[in-house]
């Protein structure tokens, strides 16, 4: 076990050495004035300097290797330039908006992957009966609607109609509570901010913004994780293994929790891997539909804007988050099946 997993962390440099790399291939095909923004600590640099003696300054004429080395110097040092959109730097930027996308990942993975999975099951248990269709429909139908479309039924219905949930991530009232000098923001997550400063206004008003992205995202990754699960749980109902345990007696549920469900989680937890990837990452389209201010509507806005140190920055940003999570399920591989720990 412990040799399995010293091999896996032993593998992070190399991979995140490569991911460099092609971040740095991709930035190549951008002129040095576009890259002038990834160096420059402010906009008062631009317009008070002479752009080709800032090129000369930050070697954005040196040659390939020496380029490659200054930027990867600045990357560690967390240095990602200036954003124009977001008017601050990238790495301050990436912070001020990480705790909003964070909140809305733990909020929704939960209800997802759980929801996914006990639906899955029951579908696979009850292998082509009235409900296995009825939750194959409920899968086809929450798999083929893109996320604006549903998105926006969201809002029409329970904000438009109802006037229940809104968009953004707070109200004006609990907004102003936030921005006040007696406000102590812990995490920047508004909810769990909210509870440890006892203010149960700002937390019921964060939970109601929350319910439609997370609604949202709910049905959509849903259907996802129910029909691998579904497929994967059908596969194993019919290995040797689990035959020989009905036929010797053992209760169905019995088979159903420790056998076939146990074996089946493998390919769920890839597939719950890259959901997690997605949401940390920022879902850009969710985000936008509901005016949810994390990294998603950060990248969209600075896509808009042709603001290259600020996509850049999100794309390191989510690489990082790509390795760093691959890695976790690698690990999560080895609890779930001991045969993954003695390859």
């Amino acid at each position: 076990m412990l040799q399995y997993i010293l091999r896996r962390v032993m593998l992070l440099p190399l991979v995140i050495f490569g991911v460099t790399l092609l971040i740095f291939g991709m930035m190549q095909m951008l002129s040095p004035y576009q890259l002038l923004g990834l160096y420059v600590k402010s906009p008062e640099e631009l317009r008070n300097q002479n752009l080709n003696a800032l090129i000369e300054k930050y070697g954005l004429n040196d040659p390939i290797g020496k380029k490659y080395w200054n930027w990867l110097t600045n990357l560690a040092k967390g240095d990602l330039g200036y954003s124009e959109s977001a008017n601050m730097p990238v790495l301050d930027a990436l912070k001020a908006r990480f705790p909003a996308t964070l909140e809305l990942a733990l909020f929704a993975v939960v209800p997802v992957v759980l929801g996914g999975i006990f639906l899955g099951a029951v579908s696979a248990v009850f292998h082509n009966r009235p409900l296995d269709s009825f939750i194959r429909i409920f899968a086809v139908v929450g798999w083929s609607l893109p996320d604006f479309v549903f998105g926006l039924f969201i809002l029409m219905i329970f904000y438009g109609v109802l006037g229940w949930f809104p968009p953004g991530r707070l109200g004006p009232a609990a907004e102003m509570i936030v921005l006040s000098d007696g406000w102590r923001a812990f995490t920047g997550m508004n909810t769990i901010d909210a509870i440890l400063n006892r203010n149960w206004t700002v937390f019921w008003d964060a939970v109601r913004h929350l319910i439609g992205p997370v609604l949202t995202l709910t049905y959509l990754w849903w259907a996802y994780i129910l029909r691998i699960t579904r497929s994967s749980m059908l596969d194993v109902m019919n290995k040797d293994y689990v035959r020989t345990a009905l036929a010797k007696g053992v209760p169905d549920a019995t088979v159903t929790r420790k056998h076939v469900l146990r074996n089946a989680l493998i390919p769920v937890t890839t597939v719950a891997g890259i959901m997690v990837i997605g949401l940390l990452g920022g879902v850009v389209i969710v985000e936008t539909v509901f005016n949810y201010k994390g990294l998603g509507l950060l990248a969209a806005t600075a896509a808009q804007q042709l603001d290259y140190p600020m996509v850049l920055g999100t794309t390191m940003f989510y690489a990082f988050m790509l390795v760093v999570v691959n890695l976790l399920v690698d690990l999560a591989y080895a609890f779930i099946d001991p045969r993954v720990r003695l390859e």
